[in-house]
Protein backbone atom coordinates (compact mmCIF):
# COMPACT_ATOMS: atom_id res chain seq x y z
CA UNK A 1 0.00 0.00 0.00
CA UNK A 2 1.30 3.92 -0.48
CA UNK A 3 0.67 5.32 3.03
CA UNK A 4 1.29 8.85 4.47
CA UNK A 5 2.39 9.31 8.12
CA UNK A 6 1.95 12.84 9.48
CA UNK A 7 4.90 12.67 12.07
CA UNK A 8 5.31 8.84 12.13
CA UNK A 9 8.77 9.10 14.28
CA UNK A 10 7.29 9.85 17.87
CA UNK A 11 6.42 7.08 20.60
CA UNK A 12 3.40 5.45 18.91
CA UNK A 13 4.34 5.73 15.22
CA UNK A 14 7.62 5.10 15.42
CA UNK A 15 7.44 0.88 15.30
CA UNK A 16 4.59 1.42 12.92
CA UNK A 17 6.80 3.00 10.42
CA UNK A 18 9.81 0.78 10.56
CA UNK A 19 6.93 -2.09 10.15
CA UNK A 20 5.64 -0.56 7.03
CA UNK A 21 8.62 -0.37 5.39
CA UNK A 22 9.90 -3.82 6.40
CA UNK A 23 6.56 -5.59 5.50
CA UNK A 24 7.34 -3.50 2.02
CA UNK A 25 4.53 -0.77 1.58
CA UNK A 26 5.13 2.64 -0.21
CA UNK A 27 5.49 4.99 3.34
CA UNK A 28 5.85 8.61 3.21
CA UNK A 29 6.31 10.71 6.55
CA UNK A 30 5.20 14.00 6.62
CA UNK A 31 7.55 15.91 9.48
CA UNK A 32 10.50 18.02 10.01
CA UNK A 33 12.75 16.00 9.07
CA UNK A 34 14.88 15.47 12.85
CA UNK A 35 14.34 11.89 13.59
CA UNK A 36 14.26 10.29 10.47
CA UNK A 37 17.93 8.83 10.03
CA UNK A 38 18.12 5.21 9.79
CA UNK A 39 14.38 4.25 9.35
CA UNK A 40 14.74 1.65 6.69
CA UNK A 41 14.01 -2.23 6.19
CA UNK A 42 15.98 -4.52 3.84
CA UNK A 43 13.47 -6.76 2.41
CA UNK A 44 13.90 -10.67 0.87
CA UNK A 45 15.67 -9.80 -2.55
CA UNK A 46 17.86 -7.82 -0.68
CA UNK A 47 16.82 -4.04 -1.76
CA UNK A 48 16.08 -1.38 0.91
CA UNK A 49 13.13 0.02 1.46
CA UNK A 50 13.01 3.91 3.39
CA UNK A 51 10.32 6.36 3.81
CA UNK A 52 9.82 9.06 1.30
CA UNK A 53 10.43 12.63 3.32
CA UNK A 54 8.26 15.15 2.57
CA UNK A 55 9.76 18.13 4.94
CA UNK A 56 7.35 20.34 5.71
CA UNK A 57 5.63 21.98 8.71
CA UNK A 58 2.12 20.39 8.37
CA UNK A 59 0.92 23.73 10.35
CA UNK A 60 2.39 25.68 7.13
CA UNK A 61 -0.71 24.79 5.07
CA UNK A 62 -0.30 25.87 2.11
CA UNK A 63 3.54 24.50 1.83
CA UNK A 64 2.14 21.46 2.76
CA UNK A 65 -0.54 21.50 -0.16
CA UNK A 66 2.49 22.18 -2.74
CA UNK A 67 4.43 19.64 -1.41
CA UNK A 68 1.21 17.16 -1.82
CA UNK A 69 -0.04 18.15 -4.73
CA UNK A 70 -0.93 15.63 -7.16
CA UNK A 71 0.12 12.45 -4.59
CA UNK A 72 -2.64 10.26 -3.63
CA UNK A 73 -2.57 7.49 -1.21
CA UNK A 74 -4.40 4.22 0.45
CA UNK A 75 -4.13 5.53 3.72
CA UNK A 76 -3.18 8.53 5.48
CA UNK A 77 -3.03 8.83 9.43
CA UNK A 78 -2.15 12.22 11.52
CA UNK A 79 -0.13 10.83 15.13
CA UNK A 80 -0.08 14.42 15.91
CA UNK A 81 -3.40 16.34 15.62
CA UNK A 82 -4.73 17.41 19.38
CA UNK A 83 -7.31 20.21 18.34
CA UNK A 84 -9.68 19.91 16.13
CA UNK A 85 -8.60 22.68 13.51
CA UNK A 86 -5.77 20.21 12.42
CA UNK A 87 -8.13 18.00 11.59
CA UNK A 88 -9.82 20.61 9.60
CA UNK A 89 -6.38 21.18 8.05
CA UNK A 90 -5.90 17.59 7.20
CA UNK A 91 -9.36 17.46 5.71
CA UNK A 92 -8.90 19.94 3.10
CA UNK A 93 -5.62 18.58 2.45
CA UNK A 94 -6.66 15.21 1.92
CA UNK A 95 -10.17 15.01 0.45
CA UNK A 96 -10.60 12.85 -2.26
CA UNK A 97 -7.16 11.57 -2.47
CA UNK A 98 -7.11 8.86 0.49
CA UNK A 99 -9.32 5.65 0.64
CA UNK A 100 -8.59 6.23 4.46
CA UNK A 101 -8.01 8.50 7.04
CA UNK A 102 -6.83 7.09 10.58
CA UNK A 103 -7.14 9.96 13.43
CA UNK A 104 -5.06 8.83 16.53
CA UNK A 105 -7.26 9.79 19.62
CA UNK A 106 -7.17 8.91 23.70
CA UNK A 107 -8.47 6.58 25.90
CA UNK A 108 -8.25 9.26 28.22
CA UNK A 109 -11.09 10.77 26.36
CA UNK A 110 -13.32 8.35 28.22
CA UNK A 111 -15.60 9.17 31.11
CA UNK A 112 -14.14 10.38 33.94
CA UNK A 113 -14.45 9.31 36.57
CA UNK A 114 -15.13 5.81 35.17
CA UNK A 115 -18.77 4.24 36.15
CA UNK A 116 -17.79 0.77 34.87
CA UNK A 117 -14.05 0.12 35.42
CA UNK A 118 -13.99 -2.35 31.93
CA UNK A 119 -13.75 0.35 28.92
CA UNK A 120 -14.98 -0.87 25.23
CA UNK A 121 -15.88 1.86 22.36
CA UNK A 122 -18.92 2.54 23.30
CA UNK A 123 -17.99 4.10 26.78
CA UNK A 124 -19.49 7.27 26.99
CA UNK A 125 -16.72 10.08 26.58
CA UNK A 126 -16.69 12.89 29.13
CA UNK A 127 -13.13 14.40 31.16
CA UNK A 128 -14.00 17.61 33.27
CA UNK A 129 -10.25 17.48 34.00
CA UNK A 130 -8.07 17.39 31.16
CA UNK A 131 -8.50 20.06 28.14
CA UNK A 132 -6.36 17.72 26.15
CA UNK A 133 -8.93 15.02 26.68
CA UNK A 134 -11.83 17.30 25.74
CA UNK A 135 -9.70 18.24 22.83
CA UNK A 136 -9.40 14.70 21.54
CA UNK A 137 -13.17 13.96 21.65
CA UNK A 138 -14.05 17.45 19.37
CA UNK A 139 -11.86 15.63 17.14
CA UNK A 140 -14.01 12.65 17.11
CA UNK A 141 -16.93 14.27 16.83
CA UNK A 142 -15.55 16.37 14.20
CA UNK A 143 -14.90 13.43 12.27
CA UNK A 144 -17.40 11.65 12.36
CA UNK A 145 -19.56 14.45 11.42
CA UNK A 146 -17.81 14.41 7.77
CA UNK A 147 -18.40 10.49 7.75
CA UNK A 148 -21.89 10.40 8.74
CA UNK A 149 -22.74 13.70 6.10
CA UNK A 150 -20.08 12.82 3.30
CA UNK A 151 -18.77 9.56 3.63
CA UNK A 152 -15.07 11.01 4.57
CA UNK A 153 -13.63 7.15 5.21
CA UNK A 154 -12.14 7.77 8.35
CA UNK A 155 -11.10 5.14 11.40
CA UNK A 156 -10.22 6.12 14.67
CA UNK A 157 -7.87 4.57 17.29
CA UNK A 158 -7.67 4.76 21.03
CA UNK A 159 -4.73 3.98 22.52
CA UNK A 160 -3.78 3.92 26.13
CA UNK A 161 -0.63 4.59 27.65
CA UNK A 162 1.51 3.14 24.57
CA UNK A 163 5.18 3.43 25.53
CA UNK A 164 8.72 2.17 23.68
CA UNK A 165 12.51 1.69 24.68
CA UNK A 166 13.42 5.68 24.86
CA UNK A 167 11.13 6.15 27.84
CA UNK A 168 10.46 4.10 31.38
CA UNK A 169 6.61 4.81 31.70
CA UNK A 170 5.62 5.92 35.14
CA UNK A 171 2.75 7.47 37.19
CA UNK A 172 4.13 11.10 37.27
CA UNK A 173 7.21 12.59 36.51
CA UNK A 174 8.73 16.02 35.20
CA UNK A 175 9.32 17.70 32.26
CA UNK A 176 12.55 15.93 31.05
CA UNK A 177 10.30 12.28 31.24
CA UNK A 178 10.87 9.01 33.52
CA UNK A 179 14.56 9.15 34.37
CA UNK A 180 14.96 11.45 37.62
CA UNK A 181 12.24 9.05 38.80
CA UNK A 182 14.80 5.73 38.10
CA UNK A 183 17.37 8.23 39.38
CA UNK A 184 15.82 8.36 42.32
CA UNK A 185 14.92 5.12 42.72
CA UNK A 186 18.90 3.58 42.30
CA UNK A 187 19.75 6.65 44.67
CA UNK A 188 17.56 5.18 47.66
CA UNK A 189 14.90 7.95 47.82
CA UNK A 190 11.70 7.84 48.34
CA UNK A 191 9.07 7.31 44.84
CA UNK A 192 6.10 9.05 45.08
CA UNK A 193 2.85 6.72 43.53
CA UNK A 194 -0.34 8.03 43.04
CA UNK A 195 -3.21 6.71 45.62
CA UNK A 196 -2.63 3.72 47.66
CA UNK A 197 -0.73 2.17 44.47
CA UNK A 198 -3.86 -0.64 43.75
CA UNK A 199 -5.71 1.01 40.56
CA UNK A 200 -5.22 -1.55 37.43
CA UNK A 201 -3.50 0.18 34.61
CA UNK A 202 -2.67 -0.46 30.93
CA UNK A 203 0.83 0.12 29.28
CA UNK A 204 1.52 -1.11 25.61
CA UNK A 205 4.70 -1.47 24.00
CA UNK A 206 4.58 0.30 20.41
CA UNK A 207 5.52 -2.72 18.43
CA UNK A 208 2.04 -4.74 19.67
CA UNK A 209 0.33 -1.33 19.26
CA UNK A 210 1.95 -1.27 15.63
CA UNK A 211 0.86 -4.67 15.00
CA UNK A 212 -2.81 -3.79 15.35
CA UNK A 213 -2.84 -0.67 13.65
CA UNK A 214 -1.51 -1.75 10.86
CA UNK A 215 -4.20 -4.29 10.73
CA UNK A 216 -6.31 -1.54 10.57
CA UNK A 217 -5.00 -0.39 7.43
CA UNK A 218 -6.67 -0.48 4.02
CA UNK A 219 -9.19 -2.67 5.95
CA UNK A 220 -12.91 -1.74 4.88
CA UNK A 221 -14.36 -2.90 8.21
CA UNK A 222 -12.71 -0.78 9.99
CA UNK A 223 -14.27 2.49 7.81
CA UNK A 224 -16.68 4.94 10.46
CA UNK A 225 -15.29 2.58 12.90
CA UNK A 226 -13.44 3.77 16.74
CA UNK A 227 -10.96 0.93 17.87
CA UNK A 228 -9.15 0.81 21.16
CA UNK A 229 -5.71 -0.68 20.39
CA UNK A 230 -3.67 -1.98 23.92
CA UNK A 231 -2.65 -4.75 26.03
CA UNK A 232 -5.87 -6.62 27.13
CA UNK A 233 -3.30 -6.93 30.60
CA UNK A 234 -3.46 -4.89 33.54
CA UNK A 235 -1.19 -4.52 36.30
CA UNK A 236 -1.21 -2.09 39.58
CA UNK A 237 0.68 1.07 40.29
CA UNK A 238 2.68 -0.91 43.22
CA UNK A 239 3.27 -3.83 40.76
CA UNK A 240 4.73 -1.83 38.00
CA UNK A 241 6.86 0.93 40.41
CA UNK A 242 8.15 -3.22 41.85
CA UNK A 243 8.96 -4.15 38.89
CA UNK A 244 11.19 -1.11 37.61
CA UNK A 245 12.66 -1.25 40.88
CA UNK A 246 13.43 -4.89 40.55
CA UNK A 247 15.17 -4.67 37.39
CA UNK A 248 17.31 -1.99 38.34
CA UNK A 249 18.10 -3.98 41.34
CA UNK A 250 17.35 -1.88 43.97
CA UNK A 251 14.78 -1.58 47.04
CA UNK A 252 11.58 0.34 46.00
CA UNK A 253 10.96 2.95 48.68
CA UNK A 254 7.14 4.26 48.00
CA UNK A 255 5.52 7.05 49.27
CA UNK A 256 1.57 6.87 48.83
CA UNK A 257 -0.02 10.68 48.25
CA UNK A 258 -3.36 10.74 47.27
CA UNK A 259 -4.03 12.12 43.49
CA UNK A 260 -5.95 15.14 44.43
CA UNK A 261 -3.02 16.12 46.53
CA UNK A 262 -0.56 15.63 44.16
CA UNK A 263 -2.82 17.36 41.44
CA UNK A 264 -2.95 20.76 44.52
CA UNK A 265 0.55 20.02 44.89
CA UNK A 266 1.41 20.30 41.03
CA UNK A 267 0.42 24.17 41.30
CA UNK A 268 1.33 25.76 38.29
CA UNK A 269 4.50 23.91 37.63
CA UNK A 270 2.77 20.71 36.48
CA UNK A 271 -0.30 19.50 35.25
CA UNK A 272 -1.14 16.61 37.00
CA UNK A 273 -5.35 16.95 37.46
CA UNK A 274 -5.64 16.00 34.07
CA UNK A 275 -3.01 13.37 34.04
CA UNK A 276 -4.05 12.07 37.07
CA UNK A 277 -7.39 12.73 38.10
CA UNK A 278 -8.28 12.80 34.17
CA UNK A 279 -6.80 9.50 33.65
CA UNK A 280 -4.33 7.44 35.47
CA UNK A 281 -5.70 7.90 39.04
CA UNK A 282 -8.78 5.66 37.54
CA UNK A 283 -8.51 2.39 37.53
CA UNK A 284 -9.54 0.35 33.88
CA UNK A 285 -9.36 -2.73 32.10
CA UNK A 286 -9.88 -2.49 28.23
CA UNK A 287 -12.10 -4.93 25.97
CA UNK A 288 -10.15 -5.30 23.28
CA UNK A 289 -12.57 -7.58 21.22
CA UNK A 290 -13.50 -5.10 18.25
CA UNK A 291 -9.56 -5.31 17.48
CA UNK A 292 -9.25 -8.92 17.82
CA UNK A 293 -12.86 -9.13 15.20
CA UNK A 294 -11.08 -6.84 13.09
CA UNK A 295 -7.70 -8.00 13.17
CA UNK A 296 -8.17 -11.80 13.84
CA UNK A 297 -3.89 -12.35 13.64
CA UNK A 298 -3.21 -9.87 16.25
CA UNK A 299 -1.80 -10.88 19.49
CA UNK A 300 0.95 -8.57 21.78
CA UNK A 301 3.84 -10.25 21.96
CA UNK A 302 4.82 -8.73 25.24
CA UNK A 303 3.94 -8.98 28.33
CA UNK A 304 3.78 -5.93 30.40
CA UNK A 305 6.45 -6.87 32.81
CA UNK A 306 8.94 -8.19 29.53
CA UNK A 307 8.50 -4.88 28.03
CA UNK A 308 8.72 -2.47 31.47
CA UNK A 309 12.03 -4.25 32.14
CA UNK A 310 13.44 -4.29 28.35
CA UNK A 311 12.76 -0.65 28.39
CA UNK A 312 14.59 0.03 31.97
CA UNK A 313 17.58 -2.25 30.56
CA UNK A 314 17.48 0.37 27.61
CA UNK A 315 17.34 3.62 29.65
CA UNK A 316 19.63 2.76 32.20
CA UNK A 317 22.53 1.22 29.96
CA UNK A 318 21.99 4.55 27.10
CA UNK A 319 23.53 7.73 28.77
CA UNK A 320 21.88 10.02 26.02
CA UNK A 321 18.34 9.12 27.74
CA UNK A 322 19.52 10.03 31.17
CA UNK A 323 17.88 13.48 31.34
CA UNK A 324 18.26 14.86 34.40
CA UNK A 325 14.97 16.99 36.27
CA UNK A 326 16.57 18.97 39.21
CA UNK A 327 13.29 20.65 39.72
CA UNK A 328 11.33 17.52 39.42
CA UNK A 329 13.80 16.03 42.16
CA UNK A 330 13.34 19.12 44.44
CA UNK A 331 9.73 18.77 43.89
CA UNK A 332 9.40 15.58 44.72
CA UNK A 333 11.31 15.96 48.12
CA UNK A 334 8.92 18.83 48.96
CA UNK A 335 5.75 16.95 48.58
CA UNK A 336 7.16 14.59 50.39
CA UNK A 337 7.83 16.72 53.23
CA UNK A 338 4.64 18.38 53.38
CA UNK A 339 2.86 14.67 53.36
CA UNK A 340 5.09 14.22 56.32
CA UNK A 341 4.36 17.18 58.05
CA UNK A 342 0.31 16.93 57.73
CA UNK A 343 0.59 13.41 58.86
CA UNK A 344 2.95 14.73 61.89
CA UNK A 345 -0.01 16.94 62.62
CA UNK A 346 -2.48 14.64 62.61
CA UNK A 347 -1.06 12.64 64.60
CA UNK A 348 -0.52 14.80 67.64
CA UNK A 349 -3.80 15.94 67.14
Amino acid sequence: MKILLIGGTGTISMAITQKLLENGHEVYLVNRGNRNAGLAAQLSDGSWNRPKEIRVDIADENEAAKQLDGLVFDAAADFIAFKKGQLERDYRLFRGKIKQFIFISSAAAYQKPVLDYRITESTPQANPYWAYARDKIACEEYLRGLYQDEGFPITIVRPSHTFDERSVPVGIHGKCGSWQVLKRMMEGKPVIIHGDGTSLWTMTHNSDFAAGFIGLLGNSHALGQAVQIMSPESMTWNQIYGVIADELGVALHAVHISSEFLAAAGGNLYDFTGSLLGDKANSVVFDVEKLRRLVPSWMPQKTMDEGLRETVRHVKNTPALHHEDPEFDAWCDKVIEKRKAVLDSLGKA
